[in-house]
């Protein structure tokens, strides 16, 4: 961790959490890529991955939840991301559930959270990416349905943030899996799963759509959500969203990120690599070189961080990279 977040870091963990990361937010679209380079963020090219007809300029993104709204593609884009997943993005604005809704337990370098998809909704998002997308840039967004809408109806949802996104995704993401929004769990049963990516391939018209799968599925319900999503003609699947297991002394309502996450993370990444050859993207509890690269070795494409750039600094992009060297198992 570098001196500069170190500091920063210590400031801004003695401020509400959801605060904090609003006032980091704000920081980086104000600061840029100048931001970024202070904080040890560089621009990198590889190792280069190719999946699902898409070229990503390294392995590591920034995952879904960081940057719900699209407000810091630049900042994102200097610190070394290869790719960046804005969202979950819901077609109408609305709020999320009503605060406290995020929480730090440092003790277990983890996050807590029951948001509940709050969204500025899809066209003032797909308005802020389009300003700042460049050429080269690899945007997925992620996908949600609007609270009040039932979920006979959800299907209609994602289409419609599509919709209002398409013209900035390179890829979309079917957010199946947020333990915040009740009943979206049921989503990823084969009964409404297929149907659902189904007309969500549909709409998209070629541009590639992955799923988002939950941790806490059990071994059979994995194999049909993944069956689901072969069936419906996903390009990938995203593992994992985040999980209602809690380690000793840990209690709050919602969905816990960051390294208890890691273990169940490999788990479900190497039962998801037996059952498919989809392209996996891994994600929960990657806060080292280390454990990026085991994700990789593991049968993922590509992984994202979150939590991880909390307790270990934005450096941390860059310092995988790195790692990674020239070559990544793709």
């Amino acid at each position: 961790m570098g001196i500069v977040y170190g500091c920063l870091k210590a400031l801004l963990f003695r401020i509400d959490p959801e605060r904090a990361h609003a006032l980091a937010l704000d920081a980086a679209r104000a600061g840029g890529s100048g931001l970024a380079k202070i904080l040890g963020g560089r621009e990198l090219r590889g190792p280069e991955i190719r999946i699902a007809g898409l070229r990503f300029p390294n392995p590591v993104g920034l995952a879904a939840g960081f940057d719900k709204n699209g407000v810091a593609l630049p900042f994102w884009r200097a610190l070394g991301f290869g790719f960046v997943e804005f969202g979950t993005v819901t077609p109408r604005p609305q709020p999320g559930n009503p605060p406290p809704r995020v929480w730090r337990f440092p003790k277990h370098r983890a996050i807590g959270n029951s948001l509940g998809f709050p969204s500025d909704g899809a066209s003032m998002v797909a308005a802020r990416i389009r300003r700042d997308k460049l050429q080269g840039d690899i945007v997925g967004i992620n996908l949600g349905k609007n609270r009040d809408t039932p979920l006979p109806r959800g299907a209609d949802d994602y289409v419609a943030a599509l919709d209002a996104t398409r013209s900035v995704a390179d890829y979309f993401v079917v957010n199946v899996s947020s333990p915040n929004t009740p009943g979206l769990r049921e989503l990823q049963t084969r009964a409404y799963l297929e149907e659902l990516v189904g007309r969500v391939c549909a709409a998209a018209a070629g541009t590639p759509v992955l799923v988002k799968l939950s941790p806490d599925l059990e071994e059979r319900q994995l194999a049909d959500a993944i069956e689901a999503c072969a069936a419906a003609h996903a390009a990938g699947i995203v593992l994992v969203n985040t999980t209602l297991a809690r380690p000793e002394g840990v209690c709050f309502e919602g969905g816990l990120s960051g390294r208890p996450l890691a273990a169940r993370a490999r788990e479900v990444l190497a039962e998801a690599r037996r059952l498919t050859k989809l392209p996996l993207v891994s994600v929960g509890g990657i806060d080292s070189p280390e454990e990026a690269r085991a994700r990789l070795q593991g049968g993922a494409s590509l992984v994202q961080i979150y939590t991880g750039l909390i307790y270990e600094g934005p450096a941390l992009v860059a310092r995988i990279v790195r790692a990674l060297g020239p070559r990544t198992p793709s």
